[in-house]
């Protein structure tokens, strides 16, 4: 049975205005959401602080729980249920660095048990101290870029047969990266500034592929953040594993597309870029749609059925998967229109392979 039949010609190309409009929308939503929550909400990773997992043989009250707390020296820690309610299991946070030994365990277990009357087990406790969680969250955003920029290699080395000026300018933008970091620039903002400049090196250079694609993954990648900072979604070290597998997923799509494109390029090069462009993309469809079908089957089930532990993980691999999908179709295919050299021409005219 095919779901999407053979010869499909929908116009994505001559709609790429909405898709534009639509990610714009999408992005802005994103940013709003992080300047309205004021960033996002940091995990026990990379903020630091002690975590504690507890069970108790019955349906405790926060207030108690928080009693019990009060008389270990963790008054202000924040309670909330953690997992399905009849578990009865509760997640104790707090900023504080504790020294989180055996005796720390029992003096929890026995203050909660005493507060609240009920039998209390004490299944996990995690400290990060603030000097470690710092690190984590520059290495986790220097995860994010390198990738980008080792992608941009592997496209135009692929694509456009440019490996060594896409390694010479990735490498140039990662050594300005550590040379200014070890002045203690600020990590993010060195980022920011590098992903600008690459991206306007790609633009200068018509690095058109590389181009395509690293605008499609910072889509992907920002606008599931903004969706986790608009649901206060807490961002821990599996979110990042969750991004960093996102990206790959995205690029896959995104390469599955271009390659289409490359070869009716070859096929049809008095045809407009327009039309061999759309033509590929419909081509591909089926293929897109099936793989990100499969996908989402698994993350649904793994987010429903998963447990609290990996809830997060599969919330940010179905956002990504989608907007991924969304984003290998309007938007990684149509900036090859922005960036095409002789607009009107035939497309290998168009993408200066004449």
């Amino acid at each position: 049975m095919e779901i999407i039949k053979p010869g499909t010609k929908i116009d994505f190309i001559g709609k790429r205005q909405i898709g534009f409009t639509l990610s714009a929308v999408l992005i802005l939503l994103s940013l709003a959401a992080l300047v309205y929550h004021g960033g996002l909400r940091f995990g026990i990773d990379f903020a630091g602080g002690t975590i504690v997992q507890i069970q108790a043989m019955g349906d405790a009250p926060m207030s108690e729980i928080r009693t019990g707390l009060d008389a270990v020296g963790m008054g202000d820690a924040s309670v909330q249920r953690f997992g399905a309610r009849g578990e009865h299991e509760y997640l104790i946070r707090t900023d504080q660095t504790l020294i989180t030994d055996e005796g720390f365990s029992e003096a929890v277990r026995g203050a909660v048990s005493d507060a609240t009357g009920l039998d209390v087990k004490v299944q996990r406790v995690e400290m990060v101290g603030p000097q470690v969680g710092a690190d984590l969250r520059e290495k986790a955003l220097l995860a994010l870029f390198y990738a980008l920029l080792f992608i941009t290699i592997y496209i135009s080395g692929r694509f456009e047969l440019k490996w060594v000026l896409s390694a010479v300018m990735a490498g140039a933008l990662i050594g300005a990266v550590y040379l200014f970091a070890l002045f203690n620039v600020s990590i993010p903002l060195l980022i920011l500034v590098a992903l600008v400049v690459a991206l306007l090196m790609f633009w200068q250079l018509r690095l058109k592929f590389a181009m395509g694609a690293i605008v499609a993954l910072l889509h992907d990648v920002f606008i599931t953040i903004g969706v986790f900072a608009l649901f206060g979604v807490e961002f821990s070290l599996p979110i990042v594993a969750a991004l960093l597998t996102i990206i790959g997923y995205s690029l896959n799509d995104t390469i599955i597309v271009f390659d289409r494109i490359r070869e009716n390029i070859q096929r049809h090069a008095r045809k407009p870029l327009e039309t061999v462009i759309n033509q590929s993309v419909n081509e591909t469809l089926s293929r897109t749609i099936m793989t990100s079908v499969t996908t989402l089957v698994v993350l649904v089930c793994l987010f429903v059925l998963g447990g609290a532990i990996i809830h997060d993980f599969a919330f940010a691999m179905i956002i990504g998967v989608l907007v991924g999908t969304y984003s290998s179709i309007f938007v990684s295919s149509p900036i090859l229109l922005l960036l095409q050299e002789a607009p009107g021409k035939g497309a290998a005219e168009a993408m200066g392979q004449a």
